[in-house]
């Protein structure tokens, strides 16, 4: 059989309630296939009993599983996922949540930026057109676009959701970025990684999508990601203007100048 060339990585922990659905709902999807990726930092609510049993029945060629041992963090997880995929010579590799905020319908179009119209991160994105979310509280909503506003400004980083976690990032991204340097693990990871690429000179484009809240199980935001974050941001900005930003050693597809016409954000 041969293998697809895209991988969607998700993230879990207790996500019994939305775990199958959404595994359905990326392998349904008619205008590409999509193989996944589970990385599950140790259930205790059976999570990853779930996909063992889907794997067995439907999805031996589809879906593949990681677990690991503790509440070990979002960043880490996604880091274990990416070496998982280049390991497996994917070619296109998403990013997404089990719970459903993000909409699977959705990957396609990231794909389609990514492998046809030639950008190296496809972002989706929530406020390239107003503010695009459905049954978020007021607080979160404000919270998250306030969020996106000061990492621009700090950092001078041109995109709109730069802690969006729904995203495709073409291979040659995550071989060039040295995973291992990557220190943030919550919301603070998804800015690190934007920005290492958009320093590094890859071309980012943003996609507009929908965010919905979750229907079912427990949401995992802790105040201690926002602090991370608020904190991170700026060292981010210190690492870019101390020239500590660098492409892993020796890779030959990293991008040789900061090119501004490569570097254009497109909405």
């Amino acid at each position: 059989m041969q293998q697809n060339d895209s991988i969607v990585i998700i993230p879990t922990y207790n996500e019994k309630e939305n775990i199958e659905a959404i595994i359905r709902a990326v392998t349904g999807l008619q205008e590409h296939a999509f193989d996944i990726l589970i990385i599950d930092d140790g259930s205790p609510d059976g999570t990853a009993d779930i996909v063992k049993g889907l794997m067995a029945e439907e999805f031996k060629d589809r879906v593949f599983l990681v677990e690991r041992q503790g509440k070990l963090g979002l960043g880490t997880a996604y880091i274990a996922g990416f070496k998982w995929a280049l390991e497996h010579h994917y070619e296109y590799v998403f990013e997404m949540d089990a719970d459903f905020s993000h909409d699977p319908k959705d990957l396609p179009r990231l794909y389609k930026a990514c492998a046809e119209e030639g950008y190296d991160v496809a972002i989706g994105s929530r406020y390239v057109s107003g503010v695009n979310v459905v049954n978020w509280p007021m607080g979160r909503v404000l919270m998250s676009y306030f969020a996106s506003k000061y990492v621009r400004c700090v950092t001078g980083f041109p995109i709109n959701a730069t802690t969006a976690g729904c995203k495709c990032s073409r291979r040659r991204v995550l071989e060039t970025i040295d995973l291992d340097a990557i220190r943030f693990k919550g919301y603070a990871f998804q800015i690190e990684m934007k920005f290492t690429a958009y320093k590094l000179g890859f071309r980012i484009k943003e996609v507009p999508v929908v965010f919905v809240n979750r229907q079912l199980g427990t949401s995992k935001m802790s105040g201690g990601i926002f602090g991370e974050a608020l904190f991170g941001v700026i060292r981010l900005r210190w690492a870019a203007l101390t020239g500590k930003i660098k492409p892993r050693t020796a890779y030959p597809f990293a991008p040789r100048a900061h090119n501004r016409r490569m570097l254009r954000i497109y909405a």
